[in-house]
């Protein structure tokens, strides 16, 4: 068929930004892990610096995390052959258990991976006493 690959070869060489682009950075995927002593977060997010990422605790234990990737600036000479990095702002919201200590919160960015760790309360063991028979 004359026409195979002829739209795959003709999209390809076009500068292509959609709403898809724009959500697979605004919706910025994070992991969860329990340990037996936190809840730890990480998130690839490269290309930010850690001033760009907000990490916030808010009222019922909710931990907030959200950012904002800029496009970066163009000069009118400026010819794109590929836009394929993504920009925009995100925002993940999660709802922590009960066991979580929200007031200990610590967060750290390296390499454009964020982590989270959030301690956890020490579980309570039910006190076992035992009657004499």
């Amino acid at each position: 068929d004359p026409l195979d690959g002829f739209f795959s070869s003709a999209v390809a060489n076009v500068p292509f930004n959609s709403a898809n682009e724009a959500a697979a950075f605004a919706n910025a995927r994070f992991d969860w892990k329990e340990t037996p002593e936190a809840h730890v977060f990480k998130a690839d997010l490269p290309g930010l610096k850690k001033e760009e990422v907000k990490v916030e605790v808010e009222e019922g234990r909710i931990l907030q995390i959200s950012g904002e990737r800029r496009k970066e600036q163009e000069e009118k000479n400026d010819k794109w052959h590929r836009l394929e990095r993504s920009s925009g702002k995100f925002l993940r919201r999660f709802r922590l258990p009960e066991n979580a200590k929200m007031y200990q919160v610590k967060a750290s960015m390296e390499n454009g991976v964020l982590t989270i760790t959030v301690p956890k309360e020490e579980e309570k063991k039910p006190e076992v006493e035992a009657i004499e028979i």
